[in-house]
């Protein structure tokens, strides 16, 4: 039955692939009115920046007439965008005119309102707060959570160790950190990349480039596609991206490491896995073959739902295919965050490249390199001293990624009374994190909380103090940079004027906050004095950055072979001592979802559209007219399910978790899976300055019980069963 549905079929039944055509075509209408009277006698200009409607941060060029923002267009040089930039990125840009914008500083009142507030006041009251609770707790009662941006990241670092706390904090438990913790420990890197140019056959475990748009990443998809590479999409929802696959492989959810250590089972039981590579460069084969000797496909289908003989002649197929052949890297999906299992799925994912014989092999995985700055030597910019204490949640989560944490551990110290003060920096943790009403506890508990951001999100609405920052489209910041098979750096200009005058840029707001904290002797430069040193390091003059917008660094002279892995033991690790030492099972094995639905329950999946990002761009005035125009809040149901409910498109379900009940209208479907419901991640906005997206639809986080991966510490976003009934007129 799912494999029948029709590339014609496909594309007639996809909203989002509609929406993203509509999106891909907004002409900025609602700013550009405001510039047409001008436009005549005008002045033009151009000035680069980078994206900010994801963590790809795609360089664009924006067109301005008279200071005021007239078109976008994707950057031609920049590796990300090729000359493209996503529905997403269009309209993320209405955010700098947008009504509903955070214009002056904002102080929570007893009765729960806010009143405005001058910059002055809302530093020293900050500070003092600040002070107070070091002095009553230590610096350890601190911590920052921020999603990571070019400069956020530097100076939300710099400010939590300059007041002595090693509480840094990025959105990764929410994300991708059980990947990138994962890949960490197996290959020695948090990420890799799949050669598609050359590629004969190519996996996906869960993720879609169609809907979490990178112009470059669906470009190579497309073209791969064309060139005859087979595509395989392992996933419950024939997701966007499905126009591009020959195969679709619908499974139960939380599900994909079995299928993955199956296809291990038939590779090394059929010998059909690359010895040579696996006796020189791995450590641990023989454990994990002996693990792995009874997950046979026969064992994998009473799981998976896949059949047998599907795996088995996947598994072949990918073999004949090798070492141009790999399972893609993902992102969060179900490797990121989502189940019990993430992390054994990702480590697991890893191990079908090694048996492949694929990395660093044409048309396989690739581990490419990137760049950095180099030394400062300007004393401004020496790092504060290194914390005495360690990060919370280092020793109960070992195995998160040491550059991210998991934040997860600062919601559980605040709620049992030791954070005392939260910062949060462009990150709606509170919505997108964990469950909502958990967040809402720690924060009542916390002697502080302070929310730096554009709009009134829902952190934002549970602050003591919410400090406004211009748009991304009005601030410079530091550089980004981009590794890969050529080296770029990337960086955000000024591109429009300053459109509230009493809105702050980044290093503004940290400079402030640092002053008034006591600490401001570590932050006595600019973002662009900052910029400047790290950009003459590689040889590049800002001036050249501020027309340019991103540069080609020196090649790093990427040839195929063999990578070195930067693990303990230099190798691929199959057995690793350290997710051992964390109580979980070093060999790369079978771990079980934690939540399996019961009869009459349904296994309930998220993920992103290719126009929203998470709950950023869900009040965005030209983006939630699509998804209205649309109807993009519903939830997908199987035909198969809907039928036996009673439910057809645009009826209203009711949908129940152990944690909270919503309603929203229901999508029917050939693309899903029976016995699983699609939920976007995008809406159901709890804030009422967010008038769009207020009460739009339902959020998945509402749904899921607060509870945290063992080992890593992410939210497990999907371990929830839902109930499911048609609402009666």
């Amino acid at each position: 039955m799912f494999e029948d549905v029709s590339r014609r079929t496909f594309l007639k039944g996809s909203a989002a692939t509609a929406a993203l055509a509509a999106a891909g075509s907004l002409s900025l209408g609602a700013w550009r009115a405001q510039a047409a009277e001008t436009t005549a006698r005008g002045v033009t200009k151009q000035a680069p920046s980078l994206c900010n409607g994801c963590s790809s941060k795609c360089g664009l060029v924006a067109t301005t007439v008279d200071g005021t923002l007239w078109t976008l267009k994707g950057s031609d040089t920049h590796p990300y965008a090729k000359g493209h930039i996503c529905g997403r990125g269009h309209g993320l840009a209405q955010m700098a005119y947008s009504d509903e914008r955070l214009t002056q500083p904002l102080r929570r009142k007893d009765d729960g309102s806010f009143e405005p507030i001058d910059w002055d006041t809302a530093f020293r009251e900050i500070g003092e707060k600040t002070q107070a609770i070091i002095a009553a707790n230590g610096p350890e009662a601190l911590g920052i959570i921020q999603d990571p941006r070019p400069s956020g990241k530097y100076y939300a670092k710099r400010f939590m160790h300059a007041l002595g706390s090693a509480n840094v904090y990025a959105h990764s438990s929410s994300c991708n950190l059980s990947k990138e913790s994962a890949y960490t420990q197996t290959i020695g890197a948090s990420n890799y990349s799949t050669d598609f140019p050359n590629a004969k056959m190519v996996m996906f475990i869960g993720r879609s480039y169609g809907d979490g748009i990178r112009p470059s990443s669906v470009k190579s998809l497309a073209e791969a596609a064309e060139a005859g590479t087979r595509i395989v999409m392992v996933d419950p929802r024939l997701n966007s991206s499905g126009i591009f696959a020959t195969d679709w492989v619908p499974i139960n959810p939380g599900t994909d490491l079995a299928f993955l250590l199956a296809l291990c089972n038939v590779l090394i039981e059929e010998d059909l896995y690359d010895h040579e590579f696996v006796e020189q460069n791995t450590v641990g084969f023989e454990e994990f073959a002996a693990e792995i000797k009874d997950y046979t496909p026969e064992w994998a289908h009473t799981i998976t739902d896949v059949p047998a003989e599907r795996i088995q002649e996947l598994a072949r197929a990918m073999a004949k295919a090798a070492p141009a052949a790999s399972i893609e890297a993902g992102w969060r999906a179900v490797i990121g965050c989502s189940y019990k299992n993430s992390f054994d799925t990702a480590r697991a994912a890893t191990a079908v490249n090694t048996l492949l014989g694929s990395w660093g092999a044409k048309g396989g995985a690739l581990l490419t390199s990137s760049p950095k700055a180099g030394k400062l030597i300007d004393a401004r910019f020496d790092d504060p001293p290194k914390p005495e204490k360690p990060r919370v949640g280092n020793k109960e989560y070992p195995l998160a990624l040491d550059s991210a944490g998991t934040n997860l551990a600062a919601l559980q110290a605040a709620l049992d009374g030791r954070m005392k003060g939260l910062f949060f920096y462009n990150s709606n943790a509170a919505k997108g994190y964990a469950q909502p009403k958990t967040w809402t506890e720690a924060l009542d508990k916390c002697d502080l909380v302070v929310t730096i951001d554009v709009q009134m999100s829902e952190t934002a609405l549970q602050s003591d103090y919410v400090l406004p920052e211009v748009t991304y489209l009005e601030r410079l910041e530091l550089p980004e940079w981009i590794g890969g098979k050529k080296h770029f750096v990337g960086m955000r200009t000024v591109a429009i004027d300053k459109v509230h005058p009493e809105t702050k840029t980044c290093d503004e707001i940290f400079n402030g906050l640092a002053k008034a904290c006591g600490v401001g002797e570590y932050f006595q430069f600019t973002a662009e004095d900052l910029a400047t040193a790290q950009l003459e390091t590689v040889g590049v003059d800002i001036e050249d950055m501020k027309q340019q917008g991103v540069v080609e660094l020196p090649d790093p002279a990427f040839t195929y072979g063999t990578p070195k892995f930067k693990t303990p033991s230099g190798k691929f690790e199959f057995k690793s001592d350290a997710v051992g030492a964390a109580g979980l099972n070093p060999v790369i094995g079978w771990v079980e979802r934690k939540v399996t639905p019961k009869p009459g329950e349904f296994a309930i999946v998220g993920g992103k559209q290719s126009i929203h990002s998470h709950t950023m761009t869900q009040n965005i005035e030209a983006l939630n007219a699509i998804s209205r125009e649309y109807h993009m809040e519903r939830v997908w149901l199987s035909a198969k399910d809907a039928q036996s409910l009673g439910v057809e498109t645009g009826d209203v379900v009711e949908i129940s978790s152990s944690e909270h009940t919503g309603q929203v209208e229901a999508r029917v479907t050939q693309r899903l899976k029976p016995g699983v419901v699609f939920l976007p991640t995008h809406y159901g906005g709890d804030s009422p300055y967010q008038t769009r997206a207020y009460r739009y639809g339902v959020a998945l986080t509402d749904f899921i019980p607060f509870d945290v991966e063992p080992g890593v510490g992410s939210m497990m976003s999907q371990e929830v069963a839902v109930t499911v009934k048609k609402v009666e007129a």
